[in-house]
């Protein structure tokens, strides 16, 4: 049985609206239950990819509303809340039960309630003659967003410019670090695994999955333990393995131009939450929802973009067809006569007409979903030449150099100010040695385009320091070390490495490569040093790397500390269509951000550091 989060998820959820009663084999509670369903913002994040207003309904849910909003008084009808454990949520669920808003308040917390919270809702209820109400009170563990079966992210924004941050104090690291171990906790109390955790030595991965095995121990102690049913004999090559890495260790898969489907989707049009909204052919804007219950963007959305439009066509030509097919049959052609004989027969082709065109109109509506789409798409492509971004940002990859007048005619041709912001710092990320005079002209490059050069100058920096760090002597190096860790609050050793040698020929990211070596388990030079956790096993042999806990491993966790993207998930579930037997990897990270979104991030970070050609505004501080 494969891993599946999504589904995962989506029992608990039902689970929950069911006043957490054992749920139907249907998937419906045992007795109808009115009831009114209160979230706030963060959970309905989780609540909307999961599950439609018509599902709400299935499951007796007739009213659903923020907390935050004024709401009328309902008799004789339970809550359930579905809430983030916060001050200000409980503050608000006190009010509500003192004004007996609802017949009884079923409260369910996203993660687990901090005891003072708790005491505060107690508390509160007491003292407003109103604890009565509160029939239940959950800690639920879905602090997360699952977008596809394999796919999930924290929904935590910044991460990348908190840990990075030069003014960062050791707290402000710690409470981070916290809450990302917090959201993977959740992930992995939901899928009831504990797996064997890698990750490299040094930097957030190593603070991350640390934290993560501490936090694991802790709770598998106690009795009524949420891993309890698999039990600890289960042995090791039936557990996954959690391979964490920091968005440092690969920063150009935050960066570069894809031309696949799906990162074109997301990178260009925004997508959100698995929805987007295009302009329609006739104005106006038309919103979409991309996820598993669209066959074709579940089977395409890997292919390349003309790939893509090939298909759309192929499959508008096989529509028609059907439809010629249904309406031959029916007699609906011109110039068919009528003469009676068939009528059985004939009616018989009517029934199988009338019970073929809720799916032709369903299909229908796909294809003219991404006929839309792609043309909204195909607009982009060319007013702004991404391919040739995408083309040239893989080719300087592989080759680890570019040639000067073409770097420089990218930078003075089509595209936005961001695009060609990626572009030279895809360029600054691939090359093997920077060569000042090029660096500088490329600047100027920028400049003249007015773009602002922070985020450009950032990652130069980095590289230098980089290159410093590879060439000191041992001692000098230390001091290097040292003051690159007060920098950036942890260790760069990996950030841009000549990225010539992460690539092969078929541009596999490094990131997939590095999981694929981890769930084989062989020796290799490229893992050796990485760190082994096993929450399971006795404390003193964690860290080290005992022979049971080298895998083959059938399941694997991937988490991107800083920010992820549909490049790397597309890349690491192509590795897994291509391996034999079946193997299965879900990927997550703190929150999905596009290349220009991620550059954001790196621009606010070389304003912090009085780098740039731009003074940082105020707003742009936090």
């Amino acid at each position: 049985m494969a891993l599946n989060l999504r589904q995962k998820q989506t029992e608990c959820i039902i689970r929950m609206l069911n006043l957490n009663q054992p749920v139907n084999p249907s998937g419906t509670a045992n007795e109808e239950v009115y009831k009114i369903l209160i979230y706030d913002r963060f959970c309905q994040n989780i609540l909307s990819p999961l599950i439609h207003v018509k599902d709400l309904r299935k499951h007796g849910v007739t009213l659903y509303f923020l907390i935050d909003k004024d709401r009328k008084p309902v008799h004789d009808v339970p809550a359930v809340y579905f809430v983030q454990p916060s001050h200000s949520n409980i503050q608000r669920i006190v009010a509500d039960a003192s004004r007996s808003l609802y017949d009884s308040f079923h409260l369910n917390f996203s993660s687990s309630i901090p005891r003072p919270l708790l005491e505060d809702l107690a508390s509160g209820t007491l003292n407003s003659d109103s604890i009565h109400r509160i029939s239940k009170v959950h800690d639920q563990y879905l602090e997360f967003v699952t977008l596809e079966d394999n796919l999930f992210s924290l929904s935590q924004k910044s991460t990348y410019v908190q840990l990075n941050d030069p003014s960062a104090g050791d707290k402000e690291i710690e409470d981070i670090i916290e809450r990302v171990v917090s959201g993977l906790f959740c992930v992995l109390a939901t899928l009831s695994v504990v797996p064997i955790i890698r990750c490299p030595r040094g930097g957030p991965a190593e603070l991350v999955a640390s934290a993560l095995d501490q936090k694991l121990r802790d709770h598998l102690l106690s009795k009524n333990n949420l891993f309890s049913e698999g039990g600890s004999f289960v042995s090791s090559f039936q557990r996954p393995i959690l391979c964490v890495f920091d968005r440092n260790f690969e920063l150009s898969a935050g960066l570069q131009h894809d031309f696949r489907y799906r990162p074109l989707v997301h990178d260009i049009l925004g997508l959100k939450l698995n929805r987007l909204s295009v302009p329609g052919e006739k104005g106006g804007m038309k919103s979409y929802e991309l996820d598993s219950s669209d066959p074709f963007w579940m089977a395409n959305g890997s292919l390349e973009f003309p790939e893509v439009a090939v298909e759309i066509e192929t499959q508008l030509n096989k529509y028609k067809k059907d439809v010629d097919e249904v309406n031959r049959r029916t007699g609906g052609t011109a110039g068919t006569e009528f003469d009676g004989t068939d009528l059985i027969g004939n009616t018989k082709h009517l029934m199988n007409a009338v019970n073929s065109l809720p799916e032709l109109t369903d299909r229908k509506q796909v294809i003219d979903k991404h006929t839309n789409i792609a043309t909204v798409l195909l607009g982009e492509i060319k007013e702004r030449s991404l391919d040739s971004y995408a083309k040239k940002e893989n080719d300087m990859m592989v080759r680890g150099s570019i040639d000067r007048n073409e770097l420089l005619s990218v930078l003075k041709g089509k595209g936005t100010k961001t695009d060609k912001l990626r572009f030279a710092i895809m360029y600054i990320i691939s090359s093997e040695t920077i060569n000042p005079s090029e660096a500088e002209a490329v600047e100027a490059a920028l400049r003249e385009s007015d773009v602002d050069t922070s985020a450009f100058q950032y990652v130069k920096k980095i590289k230098s320091l980089n290159v410093s760090l590879a060439s000191a002597n041992s001692a000098s190096r230390n001091n290097i070390v040292d003051w690159a860790e007060k920098i950036y609050g942890q260790s760069i050793s990996a950030v841009t490495a000549g990225v010539k040698n992460l690539l092969s020929s078929d541009r596999q990211l490094a990131l997939t490569r590095i999981v694929e070596a981890l769930m084989e388990g062989k020796p290799n030079p490229e893992i050796d040093s990485y760190l082994v956790f096993d929450p399971r096993a006795p404390k003193s042999s964690s860290g080290t790397s005992s022979s049971h806990l080298k895998g083959p491993f059938k399941e694997a966790i991937v988490f991107m500390i800083g920010g992820g993207n549909y490049v790397e998930y597309g890349s690491l579930q192509e590795l897994v269509q291509r391996q034999q037997p079946v193997k299965y990897v879900i990927y997550g990270t703190t929150e999905i951000l596009t290349g220009s979104e991620f550059v954001e991030q790196l621009a606010l970070l070389g304003q912090k550091m009085g780098l740039g050609n731009t003074v940082a505004t105020s707003s742009a501080t936090n």
